[in-house]
């Protein structure tokens, strides 16, 4: 897999992660109430994805499947 796609996956990887933290302010300012349920269960889906994505053990599953972090320049960017 070439350089610039394991880029593009681990892009999209980090925005699902990263709505996955600004859900809850997404929400509160829509002005959806906080007490539905399915906005309740999507809060928990969202800092639980957040909080997975946050692990070392997640970024060794990436590097297993060729995703893991990608430093083909030295560290230059």
């Amino acid at each position: 897999m070439s350089i610039g796609n394991k880029r593009a996956i681990r892009t999209v990887l980090q925005g699902i992660a990263a709505f996955a933290v600004a859900a809850p302010g997404i929400i509160a300012a829509s002005g959806i109430p906080m007490t539905l349920s399915w906005v309740v269960g999507g809060l928990a889906v969202a800092g639980g994805l957040a909080r997975v994505m946050a692990l070392p053990s997640v970024e060794a599953l990436l590097d297993r499947f060729g995703l893991g972090l990608v430093d083909d320049n030295g560290g230059s960017a």
